[in-house]
């Protein structure tokens, strides 16, 4: 029975032994599983960083999205404006014209004008001829002692933004220059009777007035 005892004892001891192991053990796997799901949780971040870099890109888009935006062709359409204007000038100026006036150089008499328009701002002679002002209408008319119109001068505002790189452009060198003063005369030949003339101070570059000038019927051939 002693015998007996002491086997069954050892045996109860044995299989404590083996518990107790196979709770240790079972311990430390749960404790080396959870390790892991703390670990994997750390590169969560790292996938969000790329997400910084979609400002850089809508940065460089933009330029992108201005540089469409650039200046029209307003130069060549100005060109064309003042190439037209000029050309209307010389035509109008071999029947005697200015634009926007009626009354003509050699056809057009001093009386008809006053008559429609009321007596000029200031009358002056200048040589043997009468120059008669309308400041309003920014024209002047030279008329003879018979009163016929021989000179027919316009100071309009678009007139004088022309240039004479515009107008040499256009009608090419004037077959003559004179000087009166400060001021450079451009005059070019508009058919047989008439000369149209450009005038063109030093100071401003730019067209003061033009004349349109009937050379037979002036008294005196007076520049400008």
């Amino acid at each position: 029975m002693t015998t007996t005892f002491k086997t069954i004892a050892g045996i109860v001891i044995l299989a404590g032994v083996i518990g107790l192991t196979a709770c240790d053990s079972s311990g430390k796997a749960d404790t080396a599983a959870s390790a892991p799901v703390g670990g994997t949780a750390s590169p969560a971040p790292a996938a969000t960083a790329p997400a910084t870099l979609q400002p850089e890109a809508t940065a460089t888009a933009s330029p992108a999205q201005a540089s469409p935006s650039t200046g029209g062709g307003s130069p060549t359409e100005a060109v064309k404006d003042s190439a037209k204007q000029l050309k209307e000038l010389l035509q109008l100026a071999k029947q005697g014209k200015v634009p926007g006036v009626e009354y003509a150089a050699q056809s057009g008499m001093i009386d008809e004008v006053e008559a429609a328009w009321g007596e000029p701002d200031t009358k002056e002679f200048a040589g043997k001829g009468i120059y008669s002002t309308y400041n309003d209408k920014h024209v002047v008319f030279g008329s003879n002692k018979g009163s016929q119109i021989f000179d027919v001068r316009s100071s309009a505002a678009d007139l004088q933004q022309l240039t004479l790189k515009e107008i040499e452009q256009t009608l090419g060198k004037p077959d003559n220059t004179t000087v009166n003063g400060s001021d450079k005369i451009y005059i070019y030949q508009a058919g047989k009777q008439y000369q149209l003339k450009f005038i063109i101070p030093d100071s401003s570059g730019t067209v003061d007035h033009i004349s349109v000038f009937c050379e037979q019927d002036s008294i005196n051939n007076m520049a400008g």
